[in-house]
C-alpha cells in the first residue's frame, strides 16, 4: 500500500508527464533522489477518463522498469498512442481524469474445467489474463464493473484477444490473476 503522499505524487507525475509531451514535446525528466519506493520494479496501468469514459489505457502487466518510470511512459503512451483514440488534444488535457494501477504479480489460475474456472475468479477484485498460442489479453478488476457476470467477462476477454469468445469454454486456456492498487484523480 502507498500513502496518500505517494499516490497524489505518482498521480502529478503522470499529468506531468502528458504536459511534458504536449508542450515540449519530450519525456518528463524528474529528480530520482524524492522517489525511492518508487525505484520498484512494478506492472502498472494508466488509464485516462474523459467524462467517466474511456480516453486512453495503456500498462504492463509484468514489471519492465522503475514504477515511477513506467508511470511516465504508460501515462505518455496512453494520451498520445493507444490505437484505438486520435492523441490527445491540448484541449482534451483539462478534461481528463487519471487513474493509476499497480499491479501485483499475476499468478496462475489452476482449473480442470470451466465450472472450476469460473469458481476461480473473484469478480471485481481479480484482474485476469487469458493466454492461447500467440493471443493474449487482460481486463483490470475495474472491467468487472462493466461486465459482472464471468461468463460475460471471459466471452468479452477472449474477444478482446482475437479469440472465438466461447474460447474459455474449450480448455487449454492459461488464465492468471491478478490484485491492483488503484488510485485516481478527485
Amino acid at each position: 500500500m502507498y500513502t496518500k503522499k505517494q499516490r497524489d505524487f505518482m498521480l502529478s507525475l503522470a499529468r506531468r508527464a502528458i504536459k511534458e509531451q504536449h508542450s515540449a514535446g519530450s519525456i518528463l525528466n524528474i529528480d530520482k533522489s524524492a522517489i525511492d519506493e518508487l525505484k520498484k520494479d512494478r506492472g502498472v496501468f494508466v488509464t485516462l477518463t474523459i467524462q467517466g469514459r474511456l480516453r486512453g489505457c495503456i500498462g504492463h502487466i509484468e514489471p519492465v522498469q522503475p514504477l515511477y518510470l513506467d508511470i511516465i511512459d504508460n501515462a505518455v503512451s496512453a494520451a498520445f498512442k493507444d490505437p484505438r483514440f486520435d492523441p490527445l488534444s491540448k484541449d482534451e488535457y483539462d478534461q481528463i481524469k487519471i487513474e493509476i494501477s499497480i499491479l501485483t504479480i499475476p499468478r496462475i489460475l489452476k482449473y480442470g474445467n470451466t465450472g472450476e474456472l469460473l469458481a476461480g475468479l473473484e469478480p471485481f477484485k481479480d484482474g485476469v489474463i487469458i493466454k492461447k498460442g500467440r493471443y493474449q489479453a487482460t481486463y483490470l478488476p475495474q472491467v468487472w464493473e462493466e461486465l459482472s457476470q464471468k461468463e460475460t467477462f471471459l466471452s468479452s476477454l477472449c474477444i478482446k484477444a482475437g479469440l472465438p469468445q466461447d474460447e474459455w469454454q474449450k480448455g487449454g486456456l492459461e488464465v492468471r490473476k491478478y490484485s491492483v492498487e488503484k488510485f485516481e484523480e478527485q
